[in-house]
Order: C-alpha cells, then structure tokens, then sequence
C-alpha cells in the first residue's frame, strides 16, 4: 500500500524554521539537508508503521510516530500519525526539545 502523505501547517512552519536557522550558518550545506529531510519525510509514504511509537504516544487518542533524521546533536523527530491511506505529518522537532503533551 502506498500512503498519502500531507504535511500540517505546523510541521510545515517548524520545518522551514529549522531550513532557516542552517541556511543563515550554511547555505549550501542547508540545501542538502533541507532535500534530505524531505525525502525522508516522503519515504512515510511506504511502510510508515516501521517507524516507532513516539514518547508523547500515550499522551495523545491517537497513535502517533516517530521518524527520526539526522545524526548526533542534529536529529530531528518528525512527529506523523496514520490515518486510513494518509500519513499526517504533525510536528518536526529537534530531538533536544521537550515532548509534546496534549493540554
């Protein structure tokens, strides 16, 4: 099965925001990293329950996933959850931010 998937605004802002910060440090570099992360951001679209549950997953009615992209100090959580045939990318977080909690 081959799923949608469609980015949240937020996850979408959050996304660009972290483009930005690199691209002010490296332009070049920010621009491979910024296709890296989209590819992997589609690569949800095959076999997206590979991916873990989340640390918030119990926080949350639904499930939510976790992908991971980047190595050491720079990795990024991309927050996703499955429903039917569609991937919702939710949130993009560094992995040094706090988790996310429903309110």
């Amino acid at each position: 099965m081959i799923y949608r998937v469609i980015i949240q605004p937020n996850a979408e802002a959050e996304l660009e925001a972290a483009y930005l910060y690199r691209y002010e440090r490296a332009p070049q570099e920010a621009a491979r990293w910024f296709a890296g992360f989209v590819e992997a951001i589609n690569s949800l679209a095959q076999f997206p329950t590979r991916c873990p549950l989340a640390p918030e997953n119990g926080h949350f009615a639904e499930e939510i996933r976790q992908l991971l992209y980047g190595t050491r100090r720079n990795v990024f959580r991309i927050l996703f959850t499955i429903r039917g045939d569609t991937v919702q990318v939710l949130h993009i977080r560094h992995g040094a931010q706090q988790y996310l909690y429903e309110e």
